[in-house]
C-alpha cells in the first residue's frame, strides 16, 4: 500500500526533521515518486500543489527537471493559483538552455494583453528573469504598451522588463525611447527609479539615445534639486537623507550624460556643488550619495574648483571611522593621482597615516597611493616615511614596499650618495624581499660614482659585519669589498668616521659568509670572487686565500666548484696574469650597455605605474596574454643578449678615434589602422649610435565628430625582441582633427630579425567600447636590416 502524498508544510517539516543526509534523501525520493505519479495521472486540481513541493525540492539542490512541462500547463491554466505557481516554476526551472522556455511565449503574450494586473505582473517578472533574445523580440511591443498603463504596479514591472530586454537585445532601443521622456514626469518612486535605470541602459548601448537624452539633463537636475530641498516622501527617507537610492541613480545617469560634453556638464555644475556641500555625512546613506557626487564631478567636464572640492571630500573620507569608506577614498584618490596630482598631494599626511592601518587591504591601498605621490620635491620625506613603514609592515606587503622605494629612489634621487644610502637601508631592512635586479642596480650605481667608492665600501663592510642574513646585501657588500678593498684598508674617508680595518678581519668576514648556512650558492660565488680579487689588492701573504679557494674546488655546487677550480688554476699556472685578470671593473660606457640600462629603467617605471591608478581596469594579465600571441624563441624573452660590438668599432674605441657614422636615410611612415575617422600611423627612427634599437612613434588622429576616449594602445613582438612601451601623451584623441595623441615604442633587435608587430587598441567612440587586435607585417625593411 502506497503512503499518501504529503502536503507542502508536512514535507518541509519532515525534511527539516531528518537527522542524517540519508534520511533526507529517502524522504525526497519517496515524495518525488508521488509527484511523478500525480503528473502522469494528470490531476488538474492538485497539480499546483505538487509543483510547489517540487520547487522546494529543487531549491534544496535535488533534480526537478521533470516538472518543466507542468509549469507550461499551469501557466496556460485560467486559474490564478495555477498561474502563480506555474510562473514561479518557470523562473526557477527554465532558462535559455532549455527549448521549453520558448513554449510559454504565447501564454505570456496573452496574459500581458488580456490578463489582470496580478497576472500581468507575474508574466512581466517571468519575462525579465528568463526571457531569451527571441522572446524579447516577440514581446517587445506588448511591454511597450504596458509602459503607459494607468496602474503604477504594472508600469514599474514593465520598466524593469524593458531594462532586461535592452540588455538582451540592444537594437530594441528605438522602441523604448519615446515612453522614457513621459515616464520621467512620474512621482511614483519605483517607476522613476526604474525609468532612470532604463535610460542608463539605453545611453550605454546607443549613441543616438545618449544624444537624445542629453536634452533631459535640466529635468534630471530639477528632480535631484527637489529631492535635496523638499524631499520625496517620508517612507523613502533613510537616516534623514531623502531617497538616497534615487539620488545615487540620478547621479550615475548625470555622469553618463555629462561625460565629454561641455554643455551638459555646465548645466549640472551648480547642482553637484549643492549636493557636495549640503549632504549630511553623519550617516552611511549620506556618504553613499556624496561618493557618487564625487565620481560624477571627476568624470564630467566640471570646473577646476569643483574638482578640488571633490578631492577634498575624499580627503575627509580618509578620516572616517568606517574602514570601507577609507578604502573607497584611497582607491578613488589612486585613480586621480595622475590627473589631479597637486590636489591629491595636499592630503599626503593623511595618506601616510593610513599606512599604519591594521587592515592589510587598507595599508596596501595606502602604500600604492603613497608611492604614486612621490616626486622630486618630497622624495626625501616620503622615502623616510616609507622606510619606517617597511620596518613594521606585514610580510606580504614588504616586497611591494621595498620595490616601490627602490623605484622612487632611482627616479627622483637628489644625489648619488642619498641614492646609495637609501638602497642600503632597504637591503638592510628587507633584503630578502627586494627584486632580483636590485643587486645589479646598486653595483652599477656604486661603480659609476667614483667619488663615493671609499664611502660605499665602508658602509657596506659595517653592514655586513652586523648581519650576513640578508642575501642581496651580502652580495653587494662582497662585490664592493672585492672591487675596492684597498680603499677599505686605507682607513681615510671624509664622509664618515675613521674606520681601522685589518686584512685578517676582512678575510675572516668573507670566510664567514662562505661557511654560513644562510648563504645562497650565488652569495658564496660573490664571496669567493671577492676573496680572489683581494689577492691582488692586499699587501699580505695570499696563502690563506689560496687554501680557501682550493677547498671549494671539491664543492657539491657545480658552479661554485668550477669557479674555485679556475681560480686555483690562476694561482698555480697563470700567476703572472692574475693581477691583470682581476683588476677593477671598468665604468659603464655609453652605447650598447646603455640600451640595457634604459630598458631596465623603462621596466621599473612600468612597475611604478602599476601601483598608480589604472585607467578603467587593470591590464597586466591582458598584456601577458597579448605577449603570447606571437610565436618566437622561448629563450632571451625577458633578458635579451647584450649587443656584440663589431671588431672595427672596438678598435676605434680602443684607439679613442672619432668615428661619425654616415646619416641614415629616413624611413617612410606607415598607416596601419583606420576606422570611423580614427587613424593610426607609425613613424620610425633608428639612432646611428645604436643600430639595434628602433624607435617607433605611434600617432593617433581623429577626424570624426566625436572624441575618442579611454584610448589604450598595447603592443607585442616576438620573444627574440625586447619591447618597451613609454607612457602615452594622453588617453583622449580630440575630434575634428584636434591635437593628436602620441606614444613611443622602443624595440631592441640584437639579431636583426624581420620585425613583426601586433597591436591591440581599446577605446570608446560615440559611446561604444571598441577593441581591435591586428598584426602589422608590412613594416619597411629599413626598420630591421
Amino acid at each position: 500500500m502506497l503512503v499518501p502524498s504529503l502536503k507542502v508544510q508536512d514535507l518541509i517539516e519532515e525534511i527539516r526533521g531528518a537527522k542524517t543526509q540519508a534520511q533526507e534523501r529517502e524522504v525526497i525520493q519517496k515524495e518525488c515518486a508521488h509527484i511523478r505519479a500525480s503528473f502522469r495521472d494528470g490531476d488538474p486540481l492538485h497539480r499546483h500543489r505538487q509543483l510547489a513541493k517540487l520547487l522546494y525540492v529543487h531549491m534544496l539542490g535535488y533534480p526537478a527537471h521533470f516538472g518543466q512541462m507542468e509549469c507550461l500547463k499551469l501557466i496556460a491554466s485560467p486559474r490564478f493559483t495555477d498561474k502563480r505557481v506555474g510562473y514561479l516554476g518557470a523562473m526557477l526551472l527554465l532558462d535559455e538552455r532549455q527549448d521549453a522556455h520558448l513554449l510559454i511565449t504565447n501564454s505570456i503574450k496573452n496574459d500581458l494583453s488580456q490578463g489582470t494586473q496580478a497576472v500581468q505582473g507575474l508574466a512581466l517578472c517571468t519575462l525579465s528573469t528568463m526571457g531569451s533574445a527571441e522572446m524579447c523580440r516577440d514581446l517587445a511591443t506588448e511591454v511597450e504598451k504596458l509602459l503607459l498603463q494607468p496602474s503604477p504596479y504594472v508600469r514599474k514591472k514593465a520598466v524593469l522588463t524593458a531594462v532586461h530586454m535592452i540588455r538582451k537585445v540592444p537594437e530594441l532601443s528605438t522602441i523604448f525611447l519615446p515612453p522614457c521622456a513621459q515616464l520621467l514626469h512620474e512621482r511614483h518612486h519605483g517607476i522613476l527609479l526604474g525609468t532612470i535605470t532604463l535610460i542608463m541602459e539605453l545611453c550605454e548601448r546607443s549613441p543616438a539615445a545618449l544624444k537624445h537624452f542629453r536634452k533631459v539633463v535640466p529635468q534630471l537636475v530639477q528632480i535631484l534639486r527637489t529631492l535635496l530641498t523638499t524631499g520625496y516622501s517620508t517612507e523613502h527617507s533613510i537616516s534623514g537623507v531623502s531617497d538616497p537610492f534615487l539620488q545615487v541613480q540620478i547621479l550615475r545617469l548625470l555622469r553618463i550624460l555629462g561625460r565629454n560634453h561641455e554643455e551638459s556638464s555646465e548645466t549640472m555644475n551648480d547642482l553637484l556643488a549643492q549636493v557636495a556641500t549640503n549632504t549630511d555625512t553623519s550617516r552611511n546613506a549620506g556618504n553613499a550619495v556624496l561618493f557618487e557626487t564625487v565620481l560624477t564631478i571627476l568624470d564630467i567636464r566640471s570646473a577646476a574648483g569643483l574638482r578640488v572640492l571633490a578631492v577634498n571630500i575624499l580627503g575627509r573620507f580618509l578620516l572616517n571611522s568606517d574602514k570601507n569608506i577609507r578604502y573607497v577614498a584611497l582607491t578613488s584618490l589612486l585613480r586621480l593621482v595622475q590627473s589631479d596630482h597637486s590636489a591629491v598631494q595636499r592630503h599626503r599626511p593623511t595618506v601616510v597615516e593610513c599606512l599604519q592601518e591594521p587592515d592589510t587591504s587598507l595599508s596596501r591601498r595606502a602604500l600604492e597611493l603613497s608611492l604614486a605621490l612621490v616626486n622630486s620635491s618630497n622624495v626625501r620625506a616620503m622615502t623616510q616615511e616609507l622606510q619606517g613603514f617597511l620596518q613594521s609592515c606585514p610580510t606580504d606587503l614588504r616586497a611591494d614596499c621595498a620595490s616601490g622605494i627602490l623605484l622612487a629612489a632611482e627616479r627622483y634621487a637628489p644625489t648619488k650618495r642619498w641614492h646609495i644610502d637609501t638602497i642600503l637601508r632597504v637591503l638592510t631592512t628587507a633584503g630578502a624581499h627586494v627584486r632580483d635586479d636590485a643587486v645589479a642596480n646598486l653595483t652599477q650605481l656604486i661603480g659609476g660614482a667614483q667619488e663615493l667608492h671609499a664611502y660605499s665600501v665602508r658602509r657596506l663592510y659595517c653592514a655586513l659585519a652586523e648581519d650576513i642574513s640578508q642575501q642581496p646585501l651580502v652580495q653587494v657588500a662582497a662585490w664592493c669589498i672585492g672591487e675596492y678593498g684597498d680603499l677599505l684598508l686605507e682607513g681615510s674617508c671624509e664622509e664618515i668616521e675613521p674606520l681601522q680595518v685589518e686584512e685578517e678581519e676582512v678575510l675572516a668576514l668573507l670566510e664567514r659568509v662562505l661557511q654560513s648556512h644562510m648563504s645562497l650558492p650565488a652569495t658564496r660565488g660573490y664571496a669567493l670572487t671577492a676573496l680572489m680579487k683581494l689577492s691582488t689588492r692586499l699587501r699580505g701573504d695570499n696563502n690563506r686565500i689560496r687554501q680557501v679557494v682550493s677547498i671549494y674546488g671539491s664543492c657539491l655546487d657545480v658552479e661554485l666548484q668550477q669557479r674555485a677550480v679556475e681560480y686555483d688554476t690562476l694561482f698555480r699556472k697563470y700567476d703572472h696574469m692574475r693581477a691583470a685578470i682581476l683588476e677593477k671593473m671598468p665604468l659603464v660606457e655609453r652605447g650598447g650597455p646603455q640600451v640595457d640600462e634604459e630598458a631596465k629603467e623603462s621596466k621599473e617605471e612600468a612597475r611604478l605605474l602599476e601601483a598608480a591608478p589604472v585607467p578603467t581596469e587593470p591590464q597586466a594579465s591582458k598584456l601577458l596574454d597579448l605577449l603570447d600571441l606571437l610565436d618566437g624563441p622561448s629563450e632571451d624573452a625577458q633578458h635579451p643578449r647584450p649587443l656584440d660590438p663589431s671588431p672595427g668599432g672596438a678598435l676605434v674605441h680602443l684607439l679613442d678615434l672619432p668615428c661619425a657614422p654616415p646619416p641614415a636615410a629616413p624611413i617612410p611612415n606607415l598607416k596601419v589602422f583606420e576606422r570611423e575617422g580614427l587613424q593610426l600611423s607609425l613613424s620610425f627612427v633608428r639612432p646611428p649610435e645604436t643600430p639595434a634599437l628602433l624607435l617607433i612613434t605611434v600617432t593617433a588622429t581623429n577626424t570624426s565628430g566625436g572624441d575618442v576616449t579611454h584610448f589604450i594602445c598595447q603592443a607585442a613582438v616576438p620573444k627574440s625582441f625586447q619591447l618597451q612601451l613609454q607612457a602615452p601623451s594622453g588617453d583622449t584623441v580630440p575630434a575634428q582633427g584636434g591635437l593628436p595623441m602620441t606614444q613611443l615604442l622602443r624595440i631592441l633587435n640584437p639579431n636583426k630579425a624581420p620585425l613583426r608587430l601586433k597591436l591591440r587598441l581599446t577605446y570608446t567612440h560615440f559611446g561604444q567600447s571598441v577593441q581591435e587586435i591586428f598584426e602589422v607585417n608590412n613594416l619597411p625593411v629599413e626598420t630591421w636590416q
